[in-house]
């Protein structure tokens, strides 16, 4: 059902997911290094990019797009150059641009004024405010594809979730909660310097729980243990990260060292 403000954006919402054109002096962020999207599954892919947060540090990001009747909606969007573009835009129309966590709203704008996209997200994020949102993200709410499930953790400054992909996937997408570079190339487009600082500060070649989203984001730490242990009563094999890279296999597992490290260590 359409709410008042999801009604003032009904043209947008009913769009065909063609692209609008952006003047090369457009206000958007522009893009950052990055690679053409790359399938993991039938109606999955990852662009493997990348956020500069100062002249110094360039870090791993990434976009998850999950393509349905033709259909794609862009989780934790990363804005491409024209090539990586026109690569998207032939897997599909761009219909839903979804946010699954706070901190990771640079590029929706981008992407939703290009396409005219329905923009999913929590509500009450702060460090990003635009756009409006269309359908707002609850957990165990409906998200723009079948076959999923949304899990919204408690206990944070700041609203985040993972989605669970069922069926042959079994495969979890994450953002800043639950990190992997367990796998090549480990820290697709993060630059030498950082890729050196990276282990010093925690972020190892492990799947890990964020542990500067633990500190930043975090509320309740006590309370915060909990939201993880309903992340592992899900049934999952594979990982997809915002941060890091994807990992195919033993994800459970993976996920279950990380908690252990965190919380029992």
């Amino acid at each position: 059902m359409l709410n008042a403000k999801s009604s003032a954006n009904l043209p947008r919402i009913l769009s065909t997911g063609r692209p609008t054109p952006v003047k090369a002096s457009d206000p958007f962020p522009p893009a950052t290094p990055h690679d053409l999207p790359l399938a993991i599954g039938e109606d999955l892919f990852v662009v493997y990019g990348c956020i500069r947060m100062n002249p110094i540090v360039r870090f791993t990001r990434n976009m998850i797009v999950i393509r349905e009747a033709g259909k794609l909606t862009l989780i934790n969007p990363v804005r491409m150059n024209s090539d990586g573009l026109a690569a998207l835009e032939a897997l599909g129309d761009v219909a839903h641009v979804l946010r699954l966590g706070a901190l990771h709203g640079l590029d929706d704008e981008f992407y939703v004024h290009r396409y005219q996209a329905a923009f999913w997200s929590f509500a009450g994020g702060v460090t990003y405010t635009k756009p409006d949102i269309d359908h707002v993200l609850h957990d165990g709410g409906p998200l723009p594809f079948k076959d999923a499930q949304l899990l919204g953790f408690n206990c944070l400054k700041q609203p985040e979730g993972v989605i669970l992909l069922q069926g042959k996937e079994n495969l979890l997408i994450a953002t800043d909660a639950i990190q992997t570079y367990s796998t090549p190339p480990h820290y697709p487009h993060t630059n030498k310097f950082t890729q050196w600082i990276l282990p010093l500060v925690g972020f190892t070649k492990h799947t890990l729980i964020g542990p500067a989203w633990m500190k930043l984001m975090v509320a309740d730490p006590v309370g915060i243990q909990a939201e993880f242990e309903r992340v592992l009563a899900l049934d999952f094999d594979q990982l997809l990260p915002t941060h890091g890279t994807y990992l195919a296999s033993g994800a459970h597992a993976a996920v279950q060292a990380a908690y252990d490290k965190m919380f029992k260590d």
